[in-house]
């Protein structure tokens, strides 16, 4: 999927929601661990419930890798769901991965080409070497940790190094990296008050926003400051959504807290 596509569901759907596909078999209903495969139905549950309300669906990979085989197989049967059945979506595996050339190139492979993924989340910590791989994927896109909505991010993000702080420094060296125009960016929802910095530097670029709801962050203020002309933004919500209850009704709640954050976002993209 390309920019354009990604910008035209947001304006189709009135949505910039992302929802974040952390499958924990200690939360979901009960009745579904009888199942053959639970993260995958699951998933698919999730998925045909608020596909119309969603633009991205985002697995954090370290729950699929924690169920061994059986969780790549259900990491892997979700991805080709969406693919097959909702072409307009945009993915994005959350997997946080970075490492020197070689080994980039592998998990790069492993995400973009063979999973069939549109993105992955990668930590710029090894610097350019270690991201180049994974711009080097033609239509993919690279979505580059920059401020986190952990309370750790401030041991480094925000420290200054000559004169500027580091998160800062990522934003702008990226920008001079191969193919970085498939760049997207992380920056977590409880930085509010950063993103009208962050858009000085990256005006345009496509902002991934996890931390609203659970966490606490601001959509209002997160929009305010982080919106671009053409939005954006994609704003995650994981636990809010997918575990909103875990009774066997569990994927109309979560449908239903879904069309809460696209009703505020809706209204949010009327008054612009």
């Amino acid at each position: 999927m390309n920019i354009d596509h990604l910008i035209s569901e947001i304006h189709k759907k009135k949505s910039f929601l992302c929802i974040g596909l952390d499958v924990d078999l200690n939360k979901i209903p009960k009745h579904l661990l009888a199942e053959e495969d639970p993260i995958f139905a699951f998933n698919k549950a999730i998925i045909d419930a608020t596909h119309h309300l969603a633009v991205a669906y985002k697995p954090n990979t370290a729950f699929y890798e924690a169920c061994g085989l059986k969780g790549w197989n259900a990491l892997e049967k979700t991805i080709q769901y969406l693919n097959e059945n909702h072409p307009e979506i945009f993915t994005i595996a959350d997997a946080k991965r970075g490492d020197i050339g070689n080994t980039s190139r592998m998990y790069a492979k492993a995400f973009l080409e063979d999973l069939g993924f549109d993105s992955v989340t990668v930590a710029p910590y090894m610097g350019k070497d270690s991201v180049e791989p994974f711009l080097a994927f033609e239509g993919k896109h690279t979505i580059l940790l920059a401020l986190t909505s952990n309370a750790g991010s401030s041991d480094f993000q925000v420290k200054m190094t000559e004169g500027n702080e580091v998160y800062k420094t990522v934003l702008e060296t990226s920008k001079s990296w191969a193919n970085s125009k498939n760049l997207m960016y992380v920056v977590g929802a409880t930085k509010g008050d950063y993103f009208e910095e962050i858009r000085k530097i990256v005006p345009d670029s496509f902002l991934l926003v996890p931390g609203v709801g659970a966490q606490g962050g601001s959509l209002s203020e997160v929009c305010k400051y982080g919106m671009s002309k053409d939005v954006g933004l994609l704003v995650n919500s994981s636990r809010g959504i997918i575990y909103a209850a875990n009774t066997r009704d569990f994927a109309d709640a979560a449908a239903t807290e879904a069309h809460k954050l696209q009703q505020q976002m809706e209204t949010i993209l009327d008054a612009r």
